[in-house]
């Protein structure tokens, strides 16, 4: 299992400078492993970011969120084809740094959306993801679909709903990504969608309920990694958490960070760390019980 944290806690831009403070923060914070922010493939050069891995012993992840003019939902054939040459592209750029991983929302825009989903829409969503699942088996990259609150898709907000997606996918290197921000505003409970999501979880995102310090809000931690541990889960375990003390006030914008609850990302960082092995060593224990 490897613990990480978002790259958008050190830094908003990815340039060779972004970039070199955004790995030097990971590996100071003591993490195994940066998710690199997809926020323009295009604009990324996979072989200088696996260098740059490579020189820090940082392994590494990426996601992003579709917009509207690149959204795969869209009844728009040209629209969702913008949408998997964006992914395509993303793909070539996870491997081409080293990594195994492509999560996010990935299958809609990360937008509010103003009526259901359609079926036309999802299944243009669907079958461009089959597409981008071979794609990304090719590759050696694993493709996992974020499921997020209401206010950002209208896709799948729970984890059963991802799966119910999942079947419409039809695509076994296709799978869920459960990130406990979002978990908290929709779910049940923060331990049946663990159980639920099954062998098809394959990527965690730890967030507090108001994206602060993990501890200090409403998010029941201890179910959700007593959920991992039955589960045996052991893919990657990412931090996330923004603040427009760190990136641009679009960004900010964009993710709605009307307030900052830090402004050190370093501290921010290391206690993060420390919270989710603490979490996961808990919950070890149980077996002396």
């Amino acid at each position: 299992m490897q613990i990480g944290v978002h790259g958008l806690v050190f830094t908003g831009t990815f340039d060779e400078a972004g970039l070199q403070t955004a790995i030097a923060g990971t590996q100071a914070a003591g993490f195994d492993l940066l998710e690199l922010p997809l926020m323009d493939p295009f604009a990324i050069d996979g072989a200088l970011v696996r260098r740059m891995l490579d020189d820090h012993g940082v392994a590494m992840t990426s996601s992003l969120g579709l917009d509207a003019a690149h959204d795969l939902s869209s009844e728009d054939p040209a629209v969702s084809r913008q949408g998997e040459t964006l992914l395509e592209r993303a793909i070539d750029v996870v491997a081409e740094a080293g990594g195994q991983h492509l999560c996010g929302v990935i299958y809609s825009a990360m937008q509010k959306y103003m009526a259901p989903a359609t079926a036309a829409g999802r299944a243009s969503s669907a079958a461009a993801l089959g597409r981008l699942g071979d794609r990304a088996a090719a590759a050696g990259v694993t493709l996992s679909l974020e499921i997020v609150n209401r206010y950002e898709t209208n896709i799948a907000n729970t984890a059963r709903g991802g799966l119910r997606f999942l079947e419409e996918v039809g695509h076994d290197n296709v799978h869920l990504h459960l990130d406990t921000y979002h978990m908290n505003i929709e779910e049940s409970g923060m331990l049946e969608p663990v159980l639920d999501a099954g062998d098809r979880l394959r990527y965690v995102h730890i967030g507090e309920s108001h994206r602060g310090y993990l501890g200090t809000g409403s998010v029941d931690f201890g179910s959700f990694f007593r959920g991992l541990g039955r589960l045996g889960y052991d893919g990657p375990i990412v931090f996330e958490s923004f603040s427009s003390a760190v990136v641009s006030e679009s960004l900010s914008n964009t993710l709605g960070i009307w307030r900052n609850l830090w402004d050190d990302s370093a501290d921010l960082a290391a206690h993060a760390n420390r919270f989710i092995r603490d979490q996961l060593r808990s919950v070890e224990t149980i077996a002396l019980h």
